[in-house]
């Protein structure tokens, strides 16, 4: 899975810090995810989709290797 979240934040100027807060989880966990170095729980990737108003499908998408 690839994080598309990276790209969204350039895009509209939105901070880590604010998405963090919404989805109740810590910039740490957030910049895990954005880095690609974590996957977050269901739960948080729909938290965070609901933060920026976009799909799950639409942040987090398959890379086929």
């Amino acid at each position: 899975m690839e994080c598309k979240l990276k790209d969204f934040l350039k895009e509209t100027g939105i901070k880590q810090k604010f998405i963090a807060e919404k989805a109740e989880i810590s910039q740490g966990t957030l910049s895990l995810i954005i880095r690609g170095e974590s996957l977050p729980t269901l739960p948080v990737a729909y938290k965070i989709a609901g933060v920026v108003n976009k799909p799950v499908e639409e942040i987090w998408v398959r890379v086929d290797e």
